[in-house]
């Protein structure tokens, strides 16, 4: 069915770029290109606060699945997005090197000013903010009316620390692939 809806989209929308996901085999991304996405979104359970491996048993790791579904779309022209599992600069540059187009760093870019989260204070000062998952209850009741009869939810929710300015983070992310880079002789993303 998710096949047939995203051909739907293409025809209706030619011209937009279309994201998809989440797969974490090579089948599936193929499927989806072919089908009209321009960009599929690769990983089940890996983010953060993410419960869906321990709620349905159904995940795959990461770096396995980055390597098998990049390889999948590359060969028809299409990207990949890792879609969680970086907690470090060292996990967003073997995302990289496993063959992945984007990352996505929720968990590590939550926390900052730049976030629309839920802070949490300690007087006038500011100690936590509020992060959840999409498929956490949070999630749910903010903007889908709560968790529907037959889904359970597959997310959490949780306060983390309070980061400031996202800057010395974005630092530390470019400065870890960077270094990847020197070490293994990668003069660029593609090199390494």
């Amino acid at each position: 069915r998710f096949s047939a809806f995203l051909k739907s989209v293409r025809d209706k929308y030619p011209t937009k770029t279309i994201i998809a996901g989440n797969v974490v085999t090579a089948d599936m991304t193929q499927e989806l290109i072919l089908s009209g996405a321009d960009i599929v979104k690769v990983g089940i359970g890996p983010g953060s606060v993410c419960t869906t491996r321990t709620k349905s048993g159904v995940g795959y790791p990461q770096l396995s699945a980055i390597v098998d579904c990049s390889d999948a779309a590359h060969g028809i022209g299409g990207h990949i997005i890792s879609d969680g599992g970086c907690v470090r600069s060292g996990d967003v540059a073997k995302a990289f090197a496993a063959g992945a187009d984007f990352v996505m760093l929720g968990g590590m870019f939550a926390g900052h000013d730049q976030c629309g989260g839920t802070l949490v204070k300690d007087g006038d000062k500011i100690t936590g903010m509020q992060f959840y998952g999409m498929s956490s209850e949070t999630a749910m009741d903010k903007h889908s009316g709560g968790v529907a009869n037959y889904r359970a939810e597959e997310g959490k929710t949780v306060i983390i620390d309070y980061k400031g300015d996202v800057e010395n983070t974005v630092k530390d992310i470019l400065g870890g692939i960077r270094s990847a880079c020197t070490y293994v002789g990668a003069s660029s993303l593609k090199k390494l």
